[in-house]
Formats: structure tokens, C-alpha cells, sequence
């Protein structure tokens, strides 16, 4: 499949680039895009939620009042769930979420999201580009020149750019990123993906 390379302009630049249709024109795998992105996820979260038990709670272990003849329900610590202060009934404790996928899936999933992107014309070819400076305002003109400013998008790189990474700090919806760290859950989240051309010779290496 050929694509043609644009200009940061927004215009073609004339030129094409190959994409392998191993990579780009699969018959997408929904399923393998759902295990990838869950365990994405679940591999974000810090499991370090904890709260105390009983057993935890400093306090007294006098018997706060008398077994009877109070009319109330018997008690015998300040520490019972049941008092303001008290420890926690089945509360969360500290655990791994972490969900690992085969690399076979992984690499399917890749495949079947960038083949989604191909699909609904949501892949951009970028020359290789440099900005002079870390600047937000020549990163969102670019975009801009894509009608893509508003939108969320994926930005993958050869190499790490400092200037382009800069520029996107204050940006929410744009994120840039080396191809080497490409995943299913950033590409299903973008509206667009762009390539910088030197990339796409890296990303057939990573997804073979």
C-alpha cells in the first residue's frame, strides 16, 4: 500500500511511502485490541490503596461499658468497625493488577488498530521535521494545517525529539511519542496517528 508523505504544511510533499500490508491491511482482531488495551490498563494502575483493620487502629482495649443492662447492643473495644474512628470491614489493601498478554496478541492488536486507522484515513506520513525551538504555538500550527488542532493525535517519532516533546507538554490531546514505545491503547484513543517518515522503516522492524 502507498501513502503519500506530506509536508508539515499540509501539503503533499510529491513523494510516497510503501506501508506493509502486514502491518496496515490485516483483517482487524477486535478481540485482541480489547485484551491488549485491558491489560494496558490494568498495568497502570498502582494497587497502593490501603485502608486500616482493626487489628491496625491504636487505641484503647478497655471495654468502653458494662456486658448489660444498657439496652444497647454489647461492645467491647473502641476499635470495632462499628464506632466512628474504628477499623474498616473489608477494605482495600495494597495488590498487583498487573495483566500480562502474549507477545503474539500484542503484536495482532498493534496490527489490528493501525489497520483500523488506515481504514477510516486517519494515518498521517510526515517529512522528517525538526522545530527550532520547543514551541506549543509551531506544534498546533502544524496540526492546524491538518484540521486536526481539536482533536486528539498520536505523534511517533524515530528518535526522541526534545524540542517536539516540549512543545506538547501543555498540549492534552497531543501526544508524542518514539515508535519503539507504539501502543494498541494510544493508537485506539487517538482521532489521528502521524508517522514521521523515518519511523515507518522502525515500525516494520517492531512489528515484523
Amino acid at each position: 500500500m502507498k501513502i503519500d508523505i506530506n509536508k508539515i504544511s499540509g501539503k503533499t510533499s510529491g513523494k510516497k511511502i510503501t506501508l506493509s500490508d502486514k502491518i496496515f491491511s490485516i483483517e482487524p482482531n477486535d478481540h485482541a485490541i480489547y485484551l491488549d488495551v485491558k491489560s494496558y490498563l490494568a498495568n497502570q494502575r498502582q494497587g497502593n490503596s490501603k485502608v486500616k483493620g482493626r487489628s491496625e487502629i491504636v487505641g484503647s482495649t478497655r471495654k468502653i461499658k458494662k456486658q448489660k443492662g444498657t439496652g444497647t447492643a454489647r461492645a467491647g473495644s473502641i476499635k470495632s468497625p462499628l464506632f466512628k474512628g474504628g477499623g474498616q470491614i473489608f477494605g482495600p489493601q495494597p495488590r498487583e493488577y498487573k495483566n500480562k498478554i502474549n507477545r503474539k496478541v500484542k503484536d495482532l492488536a498493534r496490527k489490528s488498530a493501525l489497520s483500523h486507522k488506515i481504514k477510516d484515513k486517519s494515518v498521517v506520513i510526515l517529512e522528517n521535521f525538526d522545530l527550532k525551538s520547543p514551541k506549543t504555538k509551531d506544534y498546533v500550527s502544524i496540526l492546524s494545517n491538518f484540521s486536526i488542532e481539536n482533536k486528539k493525535s498520536l505523534l511517533l517519532t524515530s528518535e526522541s525529539n526534545k524540542n517536539i516533546v516540549l512543545s506538547t507538554n501543555n498540549l492534552k490531546n497531543a501526544i508524542v511519542k518514539k515508535v519503539d514505545d507504539i501502543n494498541t491503547y494510544d493508537i485506539v484513543n487517538a482521532d489521528s496517528v502521524l508517522f514521521v517518515e523515518d519511523s515507518i522503516k522502525k515500525l516494520n522492524e517492531i512489528l515484523k
